[in-house]
């Protein structure tokens, strides 16, 4: 896969975190952001019998993060927001016809469930999951509205991530026809497998970054994959892991 990098150039501000149950702060060469998970804003509806727990969240990444030439992928968490919100773009769930959902955990389909598409989220694109943690998978307006500033959070590797609106494209596109197997129909956004990283066709990477005022960082974007799903330096194993 190709990939390259453009430049952006926006005017930014001093960004802060609005919620008061946040902690971001540098030790050496680590960055942690320590919150109890709860956003600052209203959430739900969630599905029968979900709701928002409060979590303990301290989540450490890279304070002077550096491109390493190498991609890592299947990272469960993307990052986190300078609001205390975990970013989880992906699903663990597969189209499955035997599944009284249309999806299950068996990945035999190879059709994996965008969570975006094909799952239900509350108004700022976020459901919680068995444990009632709360998390982003698309972006959340709430948020963006209220940054002072563009800087949205920090990546698994400690790039920070920003949201600048229109001004950031996703290069990643839906295909075009049929689906040649799984659940069959248009290419619609419902899978991951719906879409191809098409270069130049916006002005990011296939990581979702470009450079920002000379320093590479990756974006928020409105469309898929609405926030890094591959990232460029080293990752923080509690990132792989999830929690």
């Amino acid at each position: 896969m190709k990939t390259y990098c453009t430049a952006i150039t926006i005017a930014l501000l001093s960004t802060s975190a609005a919620n008061a149950h946040v902690s971001i702060t540098v030790e050496g060469d680590q960055r942690c952001i320590t919150s109890d998970g709860t956003p600052d804003h209203s959430v739900g509806p969630f599905r029968a019998g979900a709701s928002l727990q409060p979590q303990a969240h301290n989540y450490c990444v890279d304070a002077t993060p550096e491109r390493t030439g190498a991609t890592t992928q299947n990272v469960r968490v993307s990052g986190i927001t300078v609001t205390g919100i975990p970013l989880r773009p992906g699903t663990a769930e597969y189209y499955d016809a035997s599944a009284a959902k249309g999806y299950s955990r068996n990945t035999a389909s190879g059709w994996n469930v965008e969570g975006m598409g094909g799952l239900t989220m509350d108004a700022q694109n976020a459901h919680v999951d068995g444990r009632g943690l709360y998390h982003y998978h698309g972006v959340p307006s709430a948020v963006t509205a209220s940054l002072n500033g563009t800087l949205f959070g920090y990546a698994a590797d400690g790039f920070e991530i920003h949201y600048v609106g229109s001004n950031a494209q996703s290069s990643w596109q839906l295909k075009s026809g049929i689906r040649p197997s799984g659940p069959g129909g248009s290419y619609d956004g419902t899978y991951v497998q719906d879409y191809e990283f098409v270069a130049g066709s916006g002005n990011l990477d296939a990581c979702n970054g470009a450079l920002l005022n000379g320093e590479y960082v990756y974006f928020a974007t409105d469309t898929f994959p609405f926030f890094p799903r591959c990232f460029k330096g080293t990752v923080t194993e509690q990132f792989i892991r999830g929690r």
